[in-house]
């Protein structure tokens, strides 16, 4: 029974959870309503990955999977990328 968890496990990553989408959708709002440079946009999108590894170690592909696509979504459109 090795792959089953507590409920209070459960719970502790159901958080984390919600604290890294709130944490990605105020940082993509932030980014789209402002007029910060690319370079500074980058920092942010930098800083969410890190806070993430954070919360969940050695997850950075996953953030890559999930994450990742929608902040390149948003930095070329608002900064015309190609």
């Amino acid at each position: 029974m090795e792959g089953l968890r507590r409920p209070s496990e459960v719970e502790e990553e159901d958080r984390r959870v919600r604290i890294l989408r709130r944490l990605v959708d105020f940082s993509l709002a932030y980014i789209a309503q402002s007029s910060i440079p690319l370079d500074q946009a980058h920092a942010v999108v930098e800083g969410v990955k890190r806070y993430a590894l954070r919360l969940f170690p050695d997850k950075e592909a996953t953030f890559d999977l999930i994450y990742l696509p929608r902040f390149r979504r948003l930095l070329q459109e608002k900064y015309r990328l190609h």
